[in-house]
């Protein structure tokens, strides 16, 4: 079976835009001010775990509790964030040709499976592997072996990893022995290999997929 591994956020959901709206969420509904709220957005900008509301409350006088914190947050970005019908569509059309379909994803293990089931992800998705679950970023290969573990295969050379960071999807895929798909967005730093295909959107992508596996 082909397999096709995808990254989470940025790639198939948008995680900006929901991120903004549940700290703006978070904060209203706690009644923190601004001060707190822009340490919010600039602390956990890149990524967020458990750990950065017990800094929070380190810095700020903050009666609620890290866990119930981190846990209003996980509630918060999984009401937020969105995948769009095209990319659904995009995705069930690579699982009715035969694909498997795996997600490689940095970021805490709770946090990235609740994004997957709000967005009807979790229907089209075969395996997802968090670097929660082993305490491994991509771009360590070891994170795109356990996605495809947890599809129940093993990486082969005519698998694919398709994602919109050159470091950790692109640069990682490829040390990982797949082939690699990049979403335009980011720039390119100098001195990685260079892709194997270049998109826009991440639906271009299942295009190629789906035109190149024939």
């Amino acid at each position: 079976m082909r397999l096709a591994i995808f990254d989470l956020d940025g790639t198939l959901v948008d995680r900006t835009s929901a991120f903004a709206d549940a700290i703006t969420t978070l904060s209203h509904d706690h009644g923190y001010g601004p001060e707190i709220e822009s340490w919010l957005l600039t602390e956990l900008a890149d990524r967020a775990d458990r750990a950065d509301f017990d800094r929070l409350r380190a810095a700020f006088p903050i009666a609620e509790s890290s866990d119930h914190l981190w846990r209003v947050y996980i509630d918060r970005m999984a009401s937020a964030v969105t995948c769009r019908p095209a990319v659904l569509v995009a995705l069930t059309r690579l699982k009715d040709a035969g694909w498997s379909i795996g997600v490689a994803t940095n970021g805490a293990s709770d946090i990235q499976r609740a994004k997957v089931r709000a967005t009807g992800l979790a229907d089209l998705i075969d395996g997802i592997a968090a670097s929660g679950d082993i305490d491994v970023r991509k771009p360590d290969p070891r994170l795109f072996e356990l996605a495809a573990a947890r599809c129940g295969t093993q990486l082969t050379p005519g698998d694919w990893m398709t994602g919109d960071n050159p470091e950790t999807d692109i640069a990682g895929g490829y040390n990982a022995g797949l082939r690699t798909i990049w979403v335009r967005g980011r720039s390119w730093p100098d001195g990685l290999d260079t892709p194997h295909h270049t998109v826009d959107d991440v639906t271009e992508a299942v295009d190629y997929l789906l035109a190149h596996s024939r």
